[in-house]
């Protein structure tokens, strides 16, 4: 063997250790939030040993899933014992007696961190449950693909009660628009040089091109304008009230 090589293989051998003892055990993987409650909840990881160098903090909705942020922090290999902090913030809704109050929460937990998938260390996933407990899991697959390891299987699916309550919200949208048409309707009918002046001034101020065809709000063809304007909205929101109706969970 040459001088040569053979300097290069001491160089090598020297410097193996170096090398290995430059490498970091720990890598920097993303965030991810899945929320299977059916209430508003946001989250932060952190080493327990170092709180106040957390990450996340994204909103995930009711039955939703967020983004992807980063980073959380996590041994490249796995071992038992390995404990991360989540603080969760959730809101709670009350609608006792007649009137919707929102309730702010918080939580702190250290929870452990599964083992890896396949060994290796993934992206993190911030799980809230129907129950409110909190777990992590670290895996690049998500949690509707077969190599998924939760015991909760697939993306979050909303409740009845969930879906009920997000079609009332349509559902009182698009009939306050029919109130709202009808009620033109009948001021038109019952005091039209009122309703006329006060569609007059509005479109004056926000639509001049709506009035240029008309004299003034006295002008019968202005008042028939109104009404089939009229007409025609009350006509078109009974029908996005009906397909609403007709899509009730």
């Amino acid at each position: 063997m040459s001088s040569l090589r053979c300097a290069r293989m001491l160089i090598l051998l020297l410097s193996a250790p170096l090398i290995a003892a430059c490498e970091k055990p720990t890598l920097n993987v993303n965030l991810h939030g899945v929320n299977y409650s059916a209430e508003t909840f946001s989250y932060a990881v952190a080493d327990p040993a170092a709180p106040d160098q957390a990450s996340g903090g994204e909103l995930i909705d009711p039955f939703g899933a967020g983004g992807t942020t980063c980073c959380a922090v996590l041994p490249k290999i796995w071992r038992p014992g390995i404990k991360l902090q989540v603080r969760t913030t959730y809101w709670t809704e009350d609608k006792s007696g007649g009137k919707s109050k929102i309730s702010e929460f918080k939580d702190v937990r250290i929870v452990d961190v599964p083992p890896y998938v396949d060994g290796t260390p993934g992206e993190l996933w911030v799980l809230r449950e129907a129950d409110g407990a909190v777990n992590v899991i670290s895996s690049d697959f998500q949690p509707d693909h077969p190599k998924w390891p939760g015991k909760i299987k697939g993306w979050p699916i909303p409740s009845l009660e969930y879906r009920r309550e997000r079609w009332e919200i349509y559902r009182h949208h698009e009939q306050m628009y029919v109130d709202l048409f009808v009620s033109l309707l009948n001021q038109l009918e019952n005091e039209p040089q009122m309703r006329a002046k006060e569609a007059w001034e509005y479109a004056r101020e926000n639509d001049p091109s709506e009035i240029k065809a008309y004299s003034g709000p006295s002008d019968p063809r202005y008042i028939e304008f109104l009404r089939a304007s009229y007409k025609e909205g009350l006509d078109e929101s009974k029908l996005r009230l009906e397909d609403v109706m007709k899509a009730r969970p």
